[in-house]
């Protein structure tokens, strides 16, 4: 089986790597470049992961966390986010909102995909 994974990410550089540390490890990647962004493209990318930065324009990755848990058909997909931030608050903040882990950036290629497995459990 293919794992899917939407990855939500304002920057170019960050969607470009995140997208070599994952596709080289198999994954099909789903890329989008804010959170409505992000949120248009849930349905057909119908990942088993997402992975969402916190600060991006029109929607930020706590309005997307609090979006797909309110989802009827991807409300316990595992979100994991993918930030430069590491303040306790945020980290409590997108917890409460629904969030399964938290990687902060810059990130280790297979420490992304450790952690990817580990949360789908594979």
């Amino acid at each position: 089986m293919t794992i899917r994974i939407l990855a939500i990410d304002d920057s170019p550089t960050m969607r470009s790597l995140v997208a070599a540390a994952l596709d080289a490890n198999g994954f099909q990647l789903h890329l989008a470049e804010d959170g409505i962004d992000g949120l248009d493209r849930l349905a057909s990318a119908d990942p088993h992961l997402i992975i969402t930065d916190i600060n991006m324009p029109r929607l930020d990755g706590f309005g997307v966390i609090e979006k797909v848990r309110a989802s009827p058909t991807h409300a316990s997909v595992p979100v994991l986010v993918l930030t430069t931030e590491n303040g306790r608050e945020l980290k409590e903040r997108a917890r409460k909102a629904g969030a399964t882990g938290w990687i902060v950036k810059p990130f280790d290629d297979t420490r992304l995909v450790d952690t990817i497995n580990r949360v789908l459990g594979l």
